[in-house]
């Protein structure tokens, strides 16, 4: 009988959600720091902010369904 092991970190999912992540923290950051005047190009929404909260959000959906729903590999013998 094989045994089976998980896909762990080589899960495309969790490289998926690392690199949204990175942007994600990346584009909140400038969104808090950000100037007045980016705002109001954007007709007084703060994109940065809500992109990056939105990338946020995505980034724990996939690591959240990474980690309820594995990747299960049939190890060889």
């Amino acid at each position: 009988m094989a045994k089976q092991k998980k896909a762990g970190a080589f899960d495309i999912r969790v490289v998926i959600a690392l690199l949204v992540g990175i942007y994600g923290v990346v584009l909140t950051v400038l969104g808090i720091t950000g100037s007045k005047a980016e705002v109001e190009k954007a007709a007084g929404i703060n994109i940065n902010l809500w992109g990056g909260i939105g990338m946020l959000v995505f980034a724990a959906l996939f690591v959240l369904w990474a980690r309820l729903r594995p990747i299960v590999v049939p190890d060889e013998d």
